[in-house]
């Protein structure tokens, strides 16, 4: 397999399919293209007739299977090693975890737009607007009731790492950057996302890069 990611500083999508493809246990062979310069628009032309038509990363190339998407990616690689893998295996968690996946996948682009991800930086003073602000109350209200319901069993969500994890790491990256403050049950659940070994691999990464994306560099302001 052949998982093609954006800049690790800034793609939050890149780092949701990067993460799905560790936890599936599969090897994979990791291309990184920069999303912002010519790097990019030169491997879309080489994917010639596979290239998704969103154009977007990150990109799981599987023998004849081409899958862009992060959840479609997460899914994909849940048929091939066991969706247990990704998912609770009780039935009212599973189900529960699925609907945080999916509202994360679809929602918060208030949030998302006034703070994209950049690893690198921490921004002072930040200044959320009234929209944004109610993301994260969503956000932190759903790490509450699915750390107090079902995250016995471990620091995660659902106790054990998984999908829900995956797709919320992206969003504890963001309230670090940008200063957000937290209760404490949401400071000890991002510490221990922030300190899982393959998160630090991916931030090491992200500091290595010299790739900037000016527009991502800036704070958000009241």
């Amino acid at each position: 397999m052949k998982l093609i990611i954006g800049n690790r500083n800034y793609s939050s999508w890149s780092l949701r399919g990067w993460l799905a493809a560790k936890q599936s246990g599969l090897h994979f062979e990791e291309i990184t293209v920069n999303i912002s310069g010519e790097e990019w628009e030169a491997a879309k032309r080489e994917m010639g007739e596979v290239q998704p038509s969103s154009g977007k990363v990150p990109v799981l190339w599987d023998g004849d299977a081409v899958i862009w998407d992060s959840l479609a990616i997460l899914e994909y690689l849940g048929d091939k090693v066991g969706r247990d893998r990704f998912w609770p295996k009780d039935d009212t968690a599973r189900g529960m975890a699925r609907a945080m996946v999916a509202e994360m996948h679809s929602s918060y682009l208030p949030l998302r737009r006034e703070c994209p991800m950049n690893i690198r930086r921490r921004f002072d003073g930040v200044h959320l607007g009234e929209e944004a602000r109610g993301n994260v109350v969503r956000i932190l209200t759903l790490w509450a009731e699915s750390r107090a319901r079902f995250g016995r069993g471990g620091p995660f969500l659902f106790g054990t790492f998984g999908a829900a994890d995956i797709f919320y790491a992206p969003v504890i990256s963001r309230f670090i950057s940008y200063g957000i403050a937290v209760p404490g049950f949401a400071q000890a659940y991002m510490q221990a996302v922030w300190e899982h070994e393959w998160m630090q691999q991916w931030i090491s990464g992200a500091e290595d890069e010299q790739w900037v994306i000016e527009q991502w560099e800036t704070a958000p302001t009241a």
